[in-house]
C-alpha cells in the first residue's frame, strides 16, 4: 500500500447530466466506466478494485486480530446511514451475497464499526466503489443511473467490488460483474457460480495473509 493518500474508484459509471443539486462523491481519481468505451484503462480499473479489496481485508483482519473468534465466516460490516434512499436495495444485495457465499458475510452496523459504507447522490460518473487505500472505503450510488438500470443489480455489482471482484463488461447478463454491458434490460442481481467461487477463494486465502500482517502489528 502506498503511504501517500490515494483515492481509487471502480464500478458502474455513466456520463449523464446531473439532476438537482449535485452531491459530490469525493473521489478524484479515474473511475471505471459503465461501458468498455471509457478512457479509463483496464489496468487502472484492476488496481482500483484491488485497492478497495485490500483496504477492506485490512480493516476486517485488524478487528479480527484484536478480538479472535472461532467463527469460520468472516464478517464485513457496512454503514448504510448515508444512503437511505437505497436501503431496500442494500438489504437485498446483502441477502444475495450472504446466500451466495460462505467464507464472508455482510452485516449492517454503525459508522464507527464499519469496514465500508454506502453513500448516495448525483455524480456524472454514475455509481462506483472508492477507497483511499487506508481502510476508508465506500460505495457511491448515483440517483440517475439507478433510475435507468436495475438498482438492486447496481448495488450488488458494486458490493462485489468490496468482496474482491473486478468489472467484466463484456460478460453476459448472467454475470453480475458485467455491470451495464448487457444493457438496461438486464435485471439479474445474482452472482454466477464462477463469481461465487472466486469470492470464497479470495476470502479464504486473502484473509490469511492479512491476518498475518495484523497479528505482527498487535
Amino acid at each position: 500500500m502506498r503511504k501517500s493518500f490515494i483515492t481509487a474508484a471502480v464500478g458502474l459509471s455513466l456520463a449523464m447530466p446531473l439532476l438537482g443539486t449535485a452531491v459530490p462523491a469525493a473521489a478524484a481519481a479515474p473511475v471505471a466506466g459503465y461501458t468498455s468505451t471509457t478512457s479509463t484503462t483496464s489496468t487502472t480499473t484492476t488496481d482500483a478494485n484491488e485497492a478497495f479489496f485490500q483496504a477492506v481485508l485490512k480493516s476486517v483482519a485488524e478487528k479480527r486480530a484484536a478480538n479472535p473468534t472461532s467463527t469460520a465466516a468472516v464478517t464485513v460490516v457496512y454503514d448504510a446511514s448515508r444512503a437511505p434512499t437505497f436501503s431496500a436495495q442494500i438489504a437485498s444485495s446483502t441477502q444475495i451475497w450472504n446466500s451466495a457465499v460462505s467464507n464472508v458475510k455482510l452485516q449492517s452496523g454503525s459508522a464507527a464499526s464499519a469496514d465500508f459504507s454506502y453513500r448516495e447522490g448525483n455524480d456524472s460518473r454514475g455509481s462506483f466503489a472508492s477507497t483511499d487505500g487506508h481502510g476508508s472505503g465506500y460505495i457511491f450510488l448515483d440517483y440517475r443511473q439507478n433510475q435507468q438500470y436495475n438498482s438492486t443489480r447496481v448495488t450488488a455489482h458494486e458490493t462485489g467490488h468490496v468482496l474482491g471482484l473486478p468489472d467484466h463488461y463484456t460478460g453476459p447478463c448472467s454475470e453480475l460483474m458485467s455491470g451495464g454491458g448487457p444493457g438496461t434490460s438486464c435485471t439479474n442481481a445474482q452472482p454466477n457460480a464462477t463469481e461465487r467461487s472466486r469470492v470464497n477463494q479470495l476470502w479464504a486465502n486473502g484473509l490469511a495473509a492479512a491476518m498475518d500482517k495484523a497479528l505482527q502489528k498487535s
